[in-house]
């Protein structure tokens, strides 16, 4: 049963978070003005609206680039480690907000308490790890072939960061990219999803208090909400060396191609079709504990949900017995109830994308075998229910090749050795996650190997989803080759320099030139 809001205290929420019945969209810092047209936003866990926003013009977002303009001759030449003492202060600020962010993220995008509660930890945890990467922003020296000379290299702030994230991620994709970011000397301008607009409000206020404590310039953190005339903009706009965007491979396509049109930067986390490969070795109750929750997770609106389940045709009627039995045991309902499994899709138009994948699937084919379906009534009255479902499909299949953002499982059979089983894997123009389960060391280093899984994650006995800080996070082929995220992946946010230094009194030419004069 969903829940009224008085219920679970989101009044209080939004009063905690700075949110009003009606807001404004576009900011620097705590400086908050719009123009645009209105946005409401609905949740859709009971279909009640949670508050308006006026949406960012072309005018609003002139003032905020002019803003961070400014703000980054100041903010580029505080050193890094001080640049690390903000960001630490920020996640000392999402410390003390993170249950009413979590719950806002919740009950705004629909996802289930903990997981909103989890998406705020991940932005504590890229604090964290910003904070010593602060300290870390290193080049490389090497030897020149001319005597008396010095070489190296060394890495500079870019300028503005221009970010566009989805609604399925509506917090913790900003500060990836915005912790890494400032820490480089980068500001940021972020356009966060139209359809989760109160949680960017949210996250930009709470920035608002640091910089305003330490007394540094509210350009360094702006905020544009809109449509995606917003992000062409951004995407256009040379003033904006890069463009960093999360979201569908149709929408990276796009962006791409305006920003290269200017030769700028673009980092893209776009598509994912998943699949977990199910070997003769595997463990039966790991596999069904990590696709179900891969698949089923989030309602199937995660970049790296569980879309396949490749299994060998040895394990298949066992591994298809037990996931049956396990989705009859899913609990679907109001997401901030931790007793449910699964809550609301986004919206009404997801509903709809689902609906449409299964009839289609049917018609290639496929073989329902946990129905989907809308559910109705009582609890459910936002019409974004939706039950998981499990269809027997080919590879082939032009809905198994499409990402559909919703809860349907494809099971696919396989015969003979593992590299059939990752020939299928690979056959999908995406290329974010994978998984291997099997107890088989030989499987699951030819999976890790050069000839093994071309997705840009690749995990041996867990599922799917849930990535960690300190790895970098992104995928190949269309979904856009971006890495954010941990590992090396702060050098994206800033402008590589090789760097010669002649300590003589004489010039001698590289590769031995001679020009004398």
């Amino acid at each position: 049963m969903a829940k009224k809001n008085k219920d679970f205290g989101i009044e209080k929420v939004l009063k905690n978070l700075g949110i009003k019945k009606e807001n404004k969209g576009t900011s620097t810092g705590g400086k908050w003005f719009a123009t645009g047209k209105v946005i409401e936003s609905y949740s859709p866990v009971d279909g009640n609206l949670i508050a308006k926003v006026t949406s960012s013009s072309k005018k609003d977002y002139e003032k905020v680039i002019s803003e961070a303009e400014i703000a980054f001759k100041e903010f580029r030449l505080m050193p890094a480690p001080k640049r690390g003492e903000i960001v630490r202060q920020f996640g000392e600020k999402l410390r003390k907000h993170k249950d009413d962010l979590g719950k806002l993220v919740s009950y705004e995008m629909g996802k289930s308490l903990q997981e909103g509660l989890g998406e705020v930890q991940e932005m504590i945890d890229i604090c964290d790890f910003a904070v010593g990467l602060s300290r870390q922003l290193h080049g490389f020296t090497m030897h020149s072939e001319r005597p008396g000379h010095r070489m190296y290299e060394q890495y500079h702030p870019l300028g503005i960061v221009g970010i566009i994230s989805a609604f399925n991620f509506p917090v913790a994709v900003w500060s990836w990219n915005t912790a890494l970011a400032w820490i480089c000397g980068d500001v940021c301008i972020w356009k966060p999803s139209e359809k989760a607009p109160l949680c960017g409000i949210a996250c930009q206020n709470i920035i608002a208090e640091v910089l305003k404590d330490n007394h540094l310039p509210q350009g360094i953190s702006g905020l544009v909400i809109g449509d995606a005339e917003i992000g062409d903009l951004m995407a256009k706009d040379t003033r904006v060396p890069l463009i960093s965007a999360t979201g569908s491979t149709r929408m990276g396509k796009i962006v791409a191609q305006n920003v290269a049109a200017r030769l700028g930067k673009s980092l893209l986390e776009l598509g994912g079709n998943n699949a977990i490969i199910v070997t003769p070795d595997a463990d039966i109750k790991m596999t069904v504990i990590g696709a179900v929750f891969g698949a089923v997770g989030t309602a199937g609106q995660r970049c790296t949900s569980t879309r396949r389940l490749i299994i060998h045709e040895s394990m298949y009627e066992k591994v298809k017995d037990a996931l049956v039995t396990a989705y009859g045991q899913l609990k679907i309902g109001n997401p901030l109830d931790e007793s449910n499994h699964v809550g609301p899709l986004i919206d009404k138009d997801a509903v709809k994308m689902y609906e449409n994948a299964l009839k289609k699937v049917e018609t290639e084919g496929g073989k329902l075998l946990v129905k989907g379906g809308v559910l109705k009534g009582k609890g459910y009255e936002s019409g974004c229910y939706v039950k998981p479902a499990i269809v027997e499909a080919e590879n082939h299949f032009e809905m198994v090749q499409h990402e559909t953002f919703a809860p349907i499982l494809y099971l696919l059979k396989y015969s003979g050795d593992v590299e059939n089983a990752i020939e299928i894997q690979n056959g999908v123009v995406q290329g974010l996650s994978s998984a291997i389960m099997t107890n088989n060391l030989r499987e699951a280093e030819k999976f890790l190997s050069h000839a093994g899984s071309d997705c840009g994650i690749a995990n041996v006995n867990i599922g799917t989803s849930g990535a960690e800080i300190g790895g970098a996070f992104g995928g190949e082929k269309e979904t856009g080759g971006g890495r954010e995220s941990g590992s090396d992946a702060w050098k994206v946010y800033m402008r590589r320099q090789t760097n010669t230094i002649n300590y003589t009194t004489n010039l001698p030419l590289a590769q031995g030139i001679k020009f004398d004069l």
